[in-house]
């Protein structure tokens, strides 16, 4: 085996749990809870040298396994079902090479296993991709991230041709033949990148509006926390059900920030339905409802997320064409692989959104393939707090384009950053509406994190 290669020798996982601060409503769901799924994996190179790599992810069972018909203690058990085979898989994998060959490879047999688990627990809703991609992202974090420490560097200065010899094209086929991924990822991090803040459909706006306060020292309502963080951007949850309620929401939202920012100020929107719109004719008639209320909270609107159904192939009537023409509109839940992304540009989506938990060798290899289509990029998070949200935040700072960043769990789950806040200050103090990533040099991925940090 080459030095520059690695193979996989132990792997090992464990969960942890948390209450939310603060419940999330989430299409249509209150969602007060989560469960951490973190990796340990160590490897070897062919040198004999050996280093550990960590990955952690929130198991975003209602986000990537949504069903009426299923409860939610029982999405979640099908997805510890899959982290089980995972680790199962990941511990007799005896491949070699760079992280991006064996993420690559794994992520396709991680997928396989929802038709087991469908069949094996007889779920009446089969398990899909997305709930997959979820369980396999810190496993395949941990390779990237232990690849970085075997090399005692950012993993992302791995991502060259002095380490990762094959191009784009052996990923994702003949049509990138001659692309190479370092094109598409910084070498650094941009030092500095703005907050997107979540203002969830539960979230009060104003005092008024504050029923229990928590009293726990964080902001209880959307005023304080534009002042507390400096707040520039903020992410709207919509209905996608209401139109008076999603437009009116909307409006609301900027007339509290107008009266707490002043006139004079500058910042922005992106809105999320959640795919929960019937079609797209609902959504140009938000747009058009906003626009006509308040011209300049309209212009505000920097994209907007995945309005109508995931299923793309099976809803491709609802294209964006008009839409984006007004506003950028972006994939989230649909892209799960090259040919979904290619699809959503077919049907008029402009932009796509990456998210660290549906894996580090998928994130990079569809930024690369979005750029070189030219399209938006964003990165979301999946409220994800310590080893995910740095793992998160890594993503947003080394892709070129990418115009902010996401971190829910300081609203809703501070808890479960509290252990990593000595480790990366700089990701866990919000100042002028920004995130200081510029530490997020490594080793690896993740870093090193506290000694009292057991992942």
């Amino acid at each position: 085996m080459s030095s520059s290669n690695m193979r996989i020798r132990e792997v090992r996982y464990s969960y942890e749990d948390y209450l939310y601060r603060t419940p999330i409503k989430f299409g249509g769901m209150a969602l007060d809870r989560v469960t951490l799924l973190n990796v340990q994996i160590d490897v070897e190179d062919g040198s004999g040298r050996r280093s550990t790599g960590i990955g952690s992810m929130p198991l975003g069972n209602v986000w990537s396994y949504p069903s009426r018909r299923l409860t939610y203690a029982q999405t979640l058990m099908s997805m510890k079902r899959a982290a089980e085979l995972i680790a199962k898989r990941y511990s007799e994998y005896t491949g070699e090479g760079h992280p991006i060959d064996l993420g690559h490879h794994l992520e396709k047999e991680a997928i396989g296993f929802a038709t087991k688990i469908t069949q094996e627990q007889n779920l009446i809703d089969p398990m899909p991709p997305l709930a997959l991609l979820v369980v396999n992202s810190p496993f395949d974090a941990a390779l990237h991230d232990a690849f970085g420490k075997l090399h005692q560097c950012s993993t992302y200065q791995t991502y060259g041709r002095d380490f990762l010899t094959k191009d784009l094209g052996y990923y994702l086929g003949e049509a990138f033949r001659g692309y190479h991924l370092e094109d598409y990822v910084r070498r650094t991090p941009v030092p500095r990148l703005p907050l997107y803040h979540l203002v969830g459909a539960l979230d009060p706006l104003t005092p008024a509006e504050v029923v229990t306060p928590i009293r726990d020292g964080l902001p209880e309502h959307l005023g304080e926390w534009v002042v507390y963080n400096g707040l520039t951007h903020l992410k709207i949850k919509l209905n996608g059900e209401d139109l008076d309620w999603d437009a009116n929401r909307v409006l609301a939202v900027d007339r509290v920030v107008t009266e707490t920012k002043g006139t004079d100020s500058t910042w922005f929107y992106s809105l999320d339905f959640n795919e929960r719109c019937g079609n797209v004719e609902y959504l140009l008639e938000f747009l058009h409802r906003v626009k006509e209320a308040n011209p300049r909270a309209f212009s505000r609107v920097q994209y907007i997320e995945q309005p109508t159904k995931r299923d793309l192939k099976a809803d491709r009537a609802n294209t964006m064409h008009r839409a984006s023409q007004l506003v950028p509109v972006v994939i989230d839940e649909s892209l799960l692989d090259l040919e979904s992304l290619e699809i959503a540009q077919e049907m008029g989506y402009t932009g796509a959104a990456l998210k660290a938990c549906k894996g580090q060798t998928q994130s990079l290899l569809l930024a690369a393939a979005a750029q070189i289509k030219k399209m938006f990029l964003c990165v979301q998070d999946l409220t994800c707090p310590g080893a995910s949200l740095i793992h998160s935040a890594g993503l947003a700072a080394h892709v070129p384009t990418v115009a902010a960043i996401e971190a829910n769990a300081r609203q809703y789950c501070p808890a479960a950053n509290e252990p990593w806040k000595a480790w990366q200050p700089g990701l866990f103090r919000i100042t002028n509406g920004t995130v200081d990533t510029s530490g997020l040099v490594g080793p690896g991925i993740i870093g090193t994190p506290p000694p009292e940090r057991a992942v």
